[in-house]
């Protein structure tokens, strides 16, 4: 079975995914995706993590550098790619899921999982939300910055989210219809949300 963790910007996604990893015994799939990612492109993974991958430099490098990796991506030589591709990038974190979630038994964060997995039966796909106000002062004191910054890296973080959902898959990424479950983390806290994805995930199948 696979667990997908969508997640507003600062609602908590992944300390939820990574309580319920632990209490499962199960393997979290979270930053280990942008390790894979950073490997096949032979790029430092500190850069992929701290760098916005759709930033033109940053994604170009990317890019060529994948296409010396993975050349079936391509049509031509990566030194000859004009311009950077994110869809190129879409395949290639496909791929990564697919295979990372190909054993069973994971929760994975992001990364439209629940749309690259939609097709999988044995899945459970979960979002967590919370009221913006209480996510502007999370993310504020998370990153250091005033509640007026949190707030426009909430708003441009969510709204690349929901761009991505929808230029490669025609989803709406707010659409509840497309989860099974959507947990509100100030309301419940991060155990309370966490205890109802293991309850669920244990009344879908065997998972002791």
């Amino acid at each position: 079975m696979i667990i997908t963790i969508s997640r507003q910007f600062a609602a908590g996604g992944s300390e939820v995914a990574r309580r319920v990893a632990a209490r499962l015994g199960w393997r979290l799939v979270d930053n280990e995706l942008i390790e894979q990612v950073a490997e096949q492109a032979g790029l430092p993974r500190e850069e992929v993590a701290q760098r916005e991958e759709r930033a033109p430099g940053f994604l170009e490098r990317l890019v060529r550098a994948l296409g010396r990796a993975v050349p079936e991506l391509f049509p031509q030589p990566a030194e000859k790619v004009p311009e950077p591709e994110e869809a190129a990038l879409v395949r290639v974190t496909e791929r990564v899921v697919a295979d990372l979630c190909a054993e069973g038994n994971v929760v994975v964060v992001g990364r439209a999982a629940p749309a690259v997995l939609r097709q999988l039966a044995d899945a459970l796909h979960v979002k967590v939300v919370a009221p913006k106000p209480f996510r502007i002062r999370r993310a504020s004191e998370r990153l250091g910055v005033t509640e007026r910054e949190a707030a426009k890296a909430l708003e441009d973080t969510d709204a690349g989210r929901a761009r991505y959902h929808r230029q490669y898959y025609g989803r709406d990424w707010d659409d509840p219809a497309n989860y099974h479950l959507v947990l509100n983390t100030e309301a419940l806290g991060y155990d309370g949300a966490a205890d109802l994805i293991v309850r669920a995930a244990r009344s879908r199948s065997s998972v002791p």
